[in-house]
């Protein structure tokens, strides 16, 4: 079989805010890696900022001082973007909302549900628990009350609130105006 010639790209590839993302996730100074590699803090400097382009061996000691594999510094991002009101719709309960996901599926760091919620639309009757560590409820349209076991919140456009996920709780829309709302999930619900 005979290979495809590949076109090389003129398109510079800026690697030096990774490498200043893995120094600085690590807490290290650009003089504790220049001491580290051999490399001088102005060569480091310019590397971050993407000014000049390592040798292959600089390359290879910086990223082993980093703990940071080559190809990490090559991988494009992976992205995922939802439109507004392209998310799937979802249900995780209640009556006269519309729930739609707007994270990938398989995003498991969090979830991001957008609700849409009719005039006097109330989450289960009973309180209910979602299996995440970390519940956020962001108003972004009129007004909603969130009840937990001990305490009830009323939430304006602009409020948000964060309770530990596993947290009884319902919410209700007292009024005659429809209301929109953001859950994010901490790590992503199981569910």
């Amino acid at each position: 079989m005979k290979a495809l010639p590949v076109e090389p790209s003129n398109v510079p590839l800026a690697i030096g805010s990774r490498i200043r993302a893995a120094r600085q996730s690590q807490r290290l100074t650009i003089e504790q890696v220049a001491e580290a590699t051999g490399l001088t803090k102005g060569f480091l400097s310019r590397v971050e900022r993407d000014l000049t382009s390592p040798s292959v061996a600089s390359l290879v000691t910086l990223c082993q001082v980093l703990s940071v594999s080559i190809g990490e510094l090559f991988a494009a991002p992976e992205t995922h973007l939802t439109r507004r009101d392209d998310g799937p719709k979802i249900s995780l309960g209640g009556e006269g909302i519309v729930e739609r996901l707007l994270t990938a599926r398989s995003e498991r760091r969090l979830q991001i549900i957008q609700a849409v919620i009719e005039p006097r639309g109330r989450g289960e009757s009973e309180l209910y628990a979602v299996d995440c560590d970390v519940d956020v409820l962001h108003v972004t349209k009129g007004r909603i009350q969130l009840i937990l076991s001990n305490e009830k919140y009323d939430l304006e456009e602009g409020d948000t609130l964060s309770f530990p996920g596993r947290e009884p709780h319902t919410w209700v829309n007292p009024t005659d105006e429809t209301v929109e709302v953001l859950w994010i999930l901490v790590p992503a619900a199981s569910r």
